[in-house]
């Protein structure tokens, strides 16, 4: 970047003394050809424009002979420098709904950890950007039985946030616990009638009965979710698969019933875990998450979630980071 910082700087002097217009706006073109190969963008010739301009001692019809230079080289991006302002302040708006849409997850999609004698829970769900495409929801209905989801919507900035707030108002209203095929299929309506047909979710939606410790599950294409079984100290796939929600009103889903004995783990994933990258672009291996999880089979769950959530941030590529949430449910005595 310092080279092209030298050689812009050298344009913007030229512009001050030279007389020979055509010449100077042929060096700025192929300055450009240059910066461009180098993927250098338009936001980064504005800064260093404005920034040299400002190390200098510049009469005000100087200043304006030197936006011939900016404006020469920004048109070889294909903008003039007026569309560069337009794109400037598209960006600035496109912020402001970025911020909008983290304040409307922040506010309507808090979720409470509900409190049982005889299951510890553990969640963190960690957005890559300001807006997370995850989502879980956990409601206790007071009758000894828990409702809970982990969803993934494909989709970004408020109308994935307004998505997963019309989802969880979707969970929280039904009052009651209800089987998980059932609620997926309403949820499942509630998707299609009211998102935009490109904008899918994924969800595993479970509900925990206390009395009898049975897990009851379906999904609707979502990451299949893992059963760690402490007599045996091995892991179960739950193998229960759905479409997704939103792409018709007539899809039906199957369901598992799964008994929890004691000291056994429940564990959701969204595909910001399973699909994580290292440096060198291969997949985190999966094995080696549930190895993490087996060695620390003894912790409360919410301090098993934040080990795995830190070993993958190790050893993950920061250019490739995805939404992540993690949920174990654990039976004691």
């Amino acid at each position: 970047m310092e080279e092209f910082k030298k050689s812009y700087k050298a344009l913007v002097k030229e512009s001050l003394t030279t007389d020979n217009r055509a010449q100077l706006i042929k060096k700025c073109e192929a300055f450009t050809d240059e910066v461009i190969k180098k993927d250098v963008l338009p936001e980064d010739i504005v800064e260093i424009h404005q920034s040299y301009i400002s190390q200098l001692e510049l009469k005000e019809e100087e200043i304006l002979g030197t936006l011939d230079v900016l404006q020469e080289v920004v048109k070889g991006f294909g903008y003039s420098y007026r569309d560069y302002q337009r794109l400037v302040s598209k960006m600035q708006v496109h912020d402001k709904e970025i911020d909008l849409a983290s304040r409307l997850q922040q506010t309507m999609l808090k979720t409470d950890i509900p409190q049982f004698d005889s299951i510890q829970i553990g969640v963190i769900s960690v957005a890559a950007q300001k807006v997370s495409g995850d989502y879980f929801n956990l409601i206790d209905h007071k009758d000894g039985t828990m409702s809970f989801a982990v969803a993934d919507v494909i989709g970004k900035g408020i109308p994935a946030a307004l998505a997963m707030s019309m989802i969880k108002f979707g969970m929280d209203s039904y009052g009651h616990s209800q089987l998980p095929s059932d609620g997926l299929k309403r949820l499942n309506r509630v998707v299609e009638k009211n998102v935009n047909q490109n904008m899918f979710v994924t969800m595993f939606y479970g509900l925990y009965e206390e009395m009898n410790h049975l897990l009851y599950c379906s999904s609707a294409g979502h990451e299949p979710g893992y059963v760690y079984r402490a007599e045996t100290e091995e892991f179960e796939e739950i193998d229960v698969r759905g479409r997704v929600l939103g792409v018709s009103q007539k899809t039906r889903y199957n369901q598992q019933e799964i008994p929890i004995y004691l000291e056994d783990l429940i564990i959701i994933f969204t595909d910001g875990v399973t699909e994580a990258r290292d440096n060198t672009g291969e997949f985190i291996d999966k094995d080696k998450l549930l190895n993490l999880i087996r060695k620390n089979k003894h912790m409360h769950p919410q301090d098993i979630v934040q080990i795995i959530y830190e070993s993958i941030l190790k050893v993950q590529n920061p250019s490739k980071k995805d939404d992540m949430t993690i949920l174990i449910i654990k039976r004691v005595n």
